[in-house]
């Protein structure tokens, strides 16, 4: 403790530290206050609309991601953080404008794809000023503090933001967000260690769509070659592209029979991730303290078993028995079960991956679990308006199930799974 609050005594990194739990605030305030908006506007959770608001949350992750770190390291950090901030805080003044009052849906979902655009930017930035913040022997608590403390920020964020957004309604929502994002951005103008570098916005416009037309189509293209050729990476990535579209399965219609069942448009919902989320750091902590003893593989088989069988637990369990008690429980042993399989993912991608594409191997999976993602995601909101949604988290938790029995019964004939 002692190393962290010298770590703190810092007023640089104590400005970002600080920063970045408002930040992590500010993004939960207004997804929720989206999701609330999607409750009431058809005076029930429509897994349609909830389709629409996350997929321009989503998009810029595979999008603009994998250029946004070669941006942010020709540009001043910090200058790019609290610019980021600050356009982000004006754009979210602006969308009630168009979600309440002048009702043009198109403007305002541009507007949200835009603000989660300037997030992309912002995280790398972030990551990348510590060192420039910190003497080298502080890196190491540095760095333990942010991660630490931004997961926390993070979870307990879904429980303040949802319980927030539900008492002062989704406009005000969307105005403690944009305050938030002030906040957050007058924190980090403070920090004084600065650098030369400036942003030339045109030429930056023009170097964008030129760097995403040829960046993205070179990361699939090799990353599909060398799929190919390792046939560990390949197992893994269909592994991955099959749980990612289920998880954008339940996603969208989890959150709209949440909402349903327990009649509530964010408050439950933010306090169930945080049971989520308590699952997964509890669930992580244990498989990295004892997970060095276990085959990999066998632990994905198992824990896609498990996770099928809580979710379907979850469509029918909360279905006849509509309780936060049952939810919360079920949502916790769903973030522990599940935490083991992107830990065992990752080890397995960098033991059979050579160092010098493991970079692109990690764009690779990143577009390939988004592409799946929002893909089913939007299929089965359609299917929600349509079939009952605890049928659905049935099916495909059964599904998930059957995955995991499957390529545990098979993974013994297969000599490189060993």
């Amino acid at each position: 403790m002692s190393r962290f609050r010298t770590v703190l005594r810092n007023k640089n990194f104590f400005l970002l530290w600080l920063g970045q739990i408002i930040s992590q605030l500010g993004d939960r305030l207004g997804l929720m206050a989206l999701l609330n908006f999607a409750y009431q506007k058809r005076d029930y959770g429509s897994p349609i609309e909830i389709f629409k608001i996350l997929s321009f949350t989503i998009i810029p992750v595979f999008l603009i991601g994998p250029l946004a770190g070669v941006y942010v390291d020709r540009w001043d950090r910090r200058r790019t953080m609290y610019s980021c901030d600050f356009l982000r805080a004006l754009l979210v003044l602006v969308v009630p404008f168009f979600l309440f009052y002048y009702q043009n849906m198109a403007l305002a979902y541009f507007l949200i794809f835009l603000i989660f655009c300037l997030g992309r930017f912002f995280i790398p930035a972030k990551m990348s000023i510590i060192p420039e913040l910190v003497e080298k022997k502080d890196l190491l608590m540095a760095n333990s503090l942010v991660n630490i403390t931004g997961m926390i920020a993070a979870v307990l964020g879904f429980g303040i933001s949802g319980a927030l957004v539900e008492k002062v309604g989704a406009e005000n929502g969307f105005y403690l967000d944009a305050v938030s994002f002030f906040v957050s951005g007058g924190l980090i103008f403070l920090i004084t260690k600065r650098q030369a570098a400036r942003i030339n916005l045109r030429k930056v416009g023009q170097e964008l769509v030129e760097v995403i037309r040829k960046s993205v189509m070179r990361e699939i293209k090799d990353g599909i070659l060398y799929f190919a050729a390792k046939k560990g990476i390949g197992f893994t990535a269909g592994i991955i592209f099959a749980l990612s579209s289920a998880m954008g399965v339940v996603f969208v219609v989890l959150i709209a029979f949440v909402q349903n069942t327990l009649g509530s448009a964010t408050k439950d919902l933010g306090f169930l991730i945080m049971f989520l989320g308590a699952g997964l750091f509890s669930g992580t902590v244990l498989y990295g303290r004892f997970g060095q003893r276990l085959n990999q593989y066998r632990v994905i088989f198992i824990a896609l078993f498990c996770t099928g069988a809580i979710i379907t637990a979850f469509g029918f369990g909360l279905s006849y028995y509509p309780s936060f008690s049952l939810a919360a429980i079920l949502s916790f042993a769903l973030g522990f079960l599940f935490s083991p399989v992107m830990i065992a993912v990752n080890t397995i991608i960098h033991k059979v991956s050579d160092s010098e594409m493991m970079g692109k191997i990690f764009s690779s999976i990143e577009i390939i679990m988004h592409l799946g993602f929002l893909l089913f995601m939007f299929i089965s909101s359609l299917l929600a308006e349509k079939f009952p949604q605890e049928y659905i988290l049935a099916v495909v938790g059964a599904l998930i199930s059957l995955l995991g029995v499957i390529s545990f019964i098979y993974q013994r004939k297969i000599s490189w799974l060993d």
